[in-house]
C-alpha cells in the first residue's frame, strides 16, 4: 500500500474520481454490522463515511437481519452493479472459493473501484487445515489497492509472504465505553479474595485445545491460595445430546468439577451483555488457542480488565499487554503455562486499558481510515 503522502495510487484507481466534496464515500464494508466495523466510525458520527447495511443473503435487495453470512456483497454480480465508492474486505470469506474472490476483484478493478483488505487473520481460527485460507489470501493480498492490519507483528509475515506493505491500526474497543466504564469502576471497588480464572471452550473451534491445557490448569489453580478455575462450554459439545458433542471434554470436566477441581457452566452462546457480564466476572482469562492471529475475544477483556494468559503462537501479544505461555500446533510447554497462571495471581494486574484511552484510540483509528479511503479515492491527491 503506498503511504498517504507517497506516489500517485494504481491506474485503474486513479481513473476513479472523488465524489463531490460534500458527498459522503459510501463503503461496502464486509460485514458492516460486525462490531470491530462498527467501531471504526468516530464515536461521534460525523457522516463522511457510510457504510451499506449487510444485505440480507436470501433476499439481496433488503437489509440482513441478525444473518449477514454468507455476505452477500462478496458475490460477484453483486458487486457488478451495487452503488459504492469502495469495499473494504474484513471477515466473511471462509468459505468462499478462490476463483469467486479473484472475479470479485477483477470486478472491482474493472468498475475501478478500490479494494481495501484488513489481514486479521493470517491462520483462519475455524480450518483445521490451512490451505484454502492461503489460497484465498494469495488472491486478496495482491489484488488489495491497500492492506490493513492490527499489529506489526502481522504487517512483518504479509511483507515476508507477499512483499506488501500494511498499514498498522490497532483493534478499536469491543465492549459499548459505558459498559466497560461501569465494569472497571465495579472491579475497582469490588475485588475481593477470590481469584476467578476462566477458561471458555465455547463451541470448540479448530484452533482450540483445551484438553492439552486442563490438567495443568487445573493442578497449578489449586496450588493457588483463593483460586478457582471456572470453565464454561456451549451445549453443543458438553450435553449428552449434543450436536457436537465430545466425549472425552466432556468427561473430564465432569469429573473434575464432582471431585470440586473446577466449576463447570453449560450454557447456550451468550448474548453481548451476559458475556461481558461473564468476562468481568474474571480475574484473568485463559486463551487455549493452538494457532490464530489476533483476537477481539482479549481486546473485550481488555476493556472489561480482566487479565488474559494468551499462546505464543499468532500476535496476541502484538495486541496488548498479555502473561505469554508457549503454545503452538505442535508444542505446549506446560511449565510456561503455569507459571503465566502464578505470575497473574501473584500481580493481580488487569492490564486493561482505560475508557479514555479506547476513546481516543478510536478517534485515531477512524481518523486514520477516512485518510486512507479519501487518499485512494482521489489518486493520491487528497
Amino acid at each position: 500500500m503506498p503511504h498517504l503522502s507517497g506516489p500517485a495510487a494504481p491506474a485503474h484507481v486513479a481513473a476513479h474520481r472523488a465524489p463531490a466534496a460534500r458527498r459522503p464515500l459510501v463503503v461496502a464494508s464486509v460485514p458492516s454490522g460486525h462490531v470491530y466495523v462498527r467501531h471504526l466510525a468516530p464515536e461521534e458520527d460525523d457522516g463522511r463515511v457510510v457504510r451499506l447495511p449487510d444485505p440480507d443473503p436470501d433476499t439481496p435487495q433488503r437489509p440482513a437481519g441478525a444473518r449477514w453470512w454468507p455476505p452477500v456483497m462478496l458475490r460477484p454480480e453483486w458487486a457488478r452493479d451495487a452503488d459504492f465508492d469502495l469495499l473494504h474486505l474484513h471477515f466473511g470469506f471462509d468459505a468462499v472459493d478462490p476463483s469467486t474472490l479473484r472475479e470479485l476483484t477483477e470486478v472491482l478493478r474493472g468498475r475501478g473501484k478500490p479494494f481495501v483488505l484488513t489481514v486479521h487473520d493470517l491462520r483462519n481460527p475455524h480450518h483445521e487445515d490451512r490451505a484454502l485460507h492461503d489460497a484465498q489470501l494469495d488472491v486478496l493480498v495482491p489484488a488489495a489497492d491497500a492492506l490493513v492490519t492490527l499489529t506489526t507483528g502481522a504487517a512483518a509475515e504479509i511483507r515476508r509472504r507477499w512483499d506488501r506493505e500494511a498499514l498498522v491500526l490497532p483493534h478499536p474497543h469491543v465492549v459499548p465505553l459505558a459498559t466497560m466504564e461501569a465494569a472497571q469502576e465495579r472491579r475497582s471497588w469490588a475485588r475481593g479474595d477470590t481469584f476467578r480464572v476462566g477458561l471458555h471452550v465455547k463451541s470448540l473451534r479448530a484452533s482450540m485445545a483445551p484438553m492439552r491445557l486442563l490438567p495443568t490448569l487445573v493442578d497449578t489453580v489449586a496450588q493457588l491460595p483463593g483460586a478457582v478455575l471456572q470453565v464454561n462450554g456451549h451445549r453443543d459439545v458438553l450435553d449428552p445430546d449434543g450436536a457436537r458433542r465430545d466425549e472425552s471434554l466432556a468427561a473430564y470436566l465432569h469429573e473434575q468439577a464432582d471431585a470440586g477441581r473446577l466449576e463447570l457452566h453449560v450454557h447456550d452462546f451468550l448474548d453481548d451483555r451476559a458475556l461481558w457480564a461473564y468476562l468481568a466476572s474474571l480475574d484473568v482469562s485463559v486463551l487455549p488457542y493452538r494457532f490464530g492471529t489476533h483476537s477481539g475475544w482479549l481486546e473485550a477483556c481488555r476493556d472489561l480488565g480482566t487479565a488474559v494468559v494468551a499462546p505464543t503462537c499468532g500476535f496476541y501479544a502484538d495486541q496488548g499487554p498479555v502473561l505469554s505461555y508457549t503454545h503452538d500446533e505442535s508444542h505446549l510447554d506446560e511449565d510456561s503455562l503455569a507459571a503465566a497462571l502464578r505470575r497473574a495471581h501473584e500481580q493481580r494486574s488487569t492490564h486493561g486499558i482505560s475508557v479514555a484511552e479506547r476513546r481516543a484510540q478510536r478517534a485515531r483509528v477512524a481518523a486514520a481510515h477516512d485518510r486512507l479511503y479519501t487518499y485512494l479515492l482521489t489518486a493520491g491527491r487528497a
